[in-house]
Order: structure tokens, then sequence, then C-alpha cells
């Protein structure tokens, strides 16, 4: 993986009141890497991945049906302010739904990023296929 992973004992960006060693880290990272259990984890791992410019994360966990060939830099100054997952939805054992927020701020303007994703899991893992806006 690329860039900076946090201290182990530092929150987690992803909301979750946990250390980030005991919550995204283990999917970013390690012997769990790529291995989120589920959706609502994989979407969680990724808004972190996100905040800490995991591209190499983002481009692996995200569909090959769907996935862009590079990811753009962030633009400088963007800061990302949260994420909240309203709602987590299994259709079946290898499709499901994540709705969440996402909040930054870039040149001192909020930003609001509300999407229902989909994810399919192939082969025992989990992947982002796109999304709606809301």
């Amino acid at each position: 993986m690329s860039s900076s992973l946090l201290p182990p004992d530092a929150p987690c960006p992803c909301g979750q009141p946990l250390a980030y060693a005991r919550c995204c880290r283990r999917w970013h990272a390690g012997d769990t890497q790529l291995q989120a259990p589920d959706a609502e984890h994989l979407m969680r791992s990724r808004y972190s991945a996100f905040v800490l410019g995991l591209h190499d994360y983002l481009l692996a966990t995200w569909h090959a049906s769907t996935r862009p060939a590079a990811l753009e830099p962030d633009p400088p100054g963007l800061k990302w302010l949260g994420l909240e997952v309203k709602r987590h939805q299994r259709q079946d054992e290898h499709h499901a739904t994540v709705e969440f927020v996402a909040r930054s701020k870039l040149q001192g303007r909020a930003q609001r990023l509300h999407e229902l994703s989909r994810f399919v899991r192939e082969e025992g893992r989990w992947y982002y296929v796109d999304g709606d806006h809301r």
C-alpha cells in the first residue's frame, strides 16, 4: 500500500469508536489485508483509505468491471470531516448495498457526498462496484 498509515492507537477515520489498528487498519495492511468481512466494513475501510490517500487499496477493492485505471490526487487542501453509514443491506451472500454520507471541506466550502453504493463478493472478497448519488 502507498501513502501513510496512522499510528495504531489513533482514532479510526471511519467514525467507529475504535482505534485505527482495531478497525480499518487490519483491512489496509497485514494478515487480513483486503479481507473486510462485509460491505459495510469495506465501505468504512475505503473511506479511511480516501482520508489517508491509500489509492492502491482503493483500486484493489474496486471491482474490475468499473475500476478506473488510476485515481486523481486529492485537490490541495481537501479535508475529510467524517462518515455516516445510514444503512447496510445484504441482498444475498454475494450482493449488498451501503448508503452513506461523507463530508469534506475544500477551500472553506463544505461538501457532502450522499451515495447508495453497490458491492459484490467474489472468491471470498468484497468489492465496491458503483453507486448512485442521492
